[in-house]
């Protein structure tokens, strides 16, 4: 179950990639991770399907995202929700021109820091390995996919032999509420 929830807190947001149709000259000359944090801002209803360690599909539970901006086109946070666990985590995505890379931060109840980086014109992010309080080993891997204006998804992998395999660890399907009440 600790595996389960960590792999909640770290699979809770990943930003969607913006998709237009024909970009303006602006919109051409902004960075795809930039593009992804600027979609992100608001409110996504979350639905997070666990794998077991076979490989099928587990149980489904419901969540809420909320992404704000700290600093505009450089920092948002955001706060995710899984009412099921009784569970908030918070979380820091923020730009990192100077080596082209975005990175996300990620904390949850158990207090355990989760850094999850990438390139900035990659739909995937790593974290580094990290040691378990059992002594385990975990590295994961999250890729955004099918992706639109309102809606996206997302996988996030896991891996005990640092990255030599990959074995997906969850599902998740993002869209945004139409309203903030809701």
């Amino acid at each position: 179950m600790r595996l389960l929830l960590s792999a909640a807190i770290l699979s809770l947001a990943t930003p969607a990639n913006a998709v237009a149709e024909e970009p303006s000259s602006e919109e051409a000359s902004v960075s795809p991770a930039l593009a992804q944090l600027r979609n992100v801002i608001g409110t996504w209803d979350v639905t997070t399907t666990f794998y077991r360690a076979d490989g099928t599909p587990g149980r489904s539970f419901p969540g809420i995202y909320a992404f704000e901006w700290v600093m505009d086109d450089k920092v948002v946070k955001g706060m995710s929700t899984i009412p099921e666990f009784n569970m908030a985590s918070g979380l820091l995505f923020y730009l990192r021109d100077s080596t082209n890379e975005i990175e996300m931060v990620s904390v949850g109840p158990d207090g355990q820091l989760w850094v999850m980086t990438g390139s900035q014109d990659s739909e995937t992010r790593e974290t580094p390995v990290v040691e378990m309080p059992d002594g385990t080993t975990l590295k994961l891997r999250f890729t955004r996919f099918n992706a639109s204006e309102d809606r996206f998804e997302s996988k996030m992998e896991r891996s005990t032999d640092g990255g030599e395999t990959w074995v997906q660890g969850n599902h998740q399907l993002f869209v945004r509420r139409e309203s903030e009440d809701g």
